[in-house]
């Protein structure tokens, strides 16, 4: 089941490249842990010890997690595997956003009782097709311009960016970075913000 929301824009390399690593996290935590769910802290922070010295996957934070996990149900639905992404939960609720369809526990047991062992293969041909459609007017960007880009835009619409905190600005820097403009990645943030909304 993907879940389709208003953040169902332009998927973008940072997206492909951090799902690919949240797969690998989510069917490690599977095998490990029998269908107990994650929260998206966690997940981030278990991508990250398989994946230490990787570079995007640091710089991603729970905000814009949504638009992984999109990746991680696509990349299932297309090859018919259970959803790895019924894993990730919110930290208040423990559940997965308001928008999941489909019976949770249900998914919850087959990922639990799949062998995730023979998926490589699959998803990198998944990644690399899921790069080439990435369109061609999202040019990415170093940290430095992008955050000087974004910066500029603070500048000019302070009483629209009252609400960005910490983590926000990190992911917007991330969306500019991939190649999103800074009106969109911050319109992209909030409605993910209201979407996956448990980012504490």
């Amino acid at each position: 089941m993907v879940i389709h929301t208003a953040a169902d824009t332009q998927r973008t390399h940072n997206d492909i490249d951090v799902g690919v690593r949240l797969v690998d996290a989510l069917r490690h935590h599977a095998g490990a842990a029998q269908g107990v769910p994650i929260v998206y802290k966690d997940l981030l922070r278990l991508a990250r010890l398989l994946y230490p010295k990787d570079l995007i996957l640091d710089r991603a934070v729970q905000v814009g997690i949504g638009a992984k996990l999109r990746f991680v149900e696509a990349f299932c639905a297309a090859h018919g595997l259970p959803n790895l992404a019924a894993l990730a939960v919110g930290p208040t609720t423990m559940r997965p956003p308001a928008q999941y369809g489909g019976d949770w526990d249900a998914d919850l047991r087959a990922v639990a009782a799949f062998d995730w062992s023979a998926i490589d293969a699959q998803l990198a041909n998944y990644a690399a097709t899921a790069r080439a459609a990435v369109s061609a007017r999202l040019k990415p960007r170093k940290e430095r311009p992008a955050d000087v880009s974004w910066y500029a835009y603070f500048c000019s619409h302070r009483k629209e960016c009252a609400w960005i905190g910490q983590e926000d600005k990190q992911e917007i820097v991330n969306l500019i970075m991939a190649g999103i403009d800074p009106d969109t990645a911050m319109k992209r943030v909030q409605a993910a913000r209201t979407e996956f909304g448990e980012t504490a």
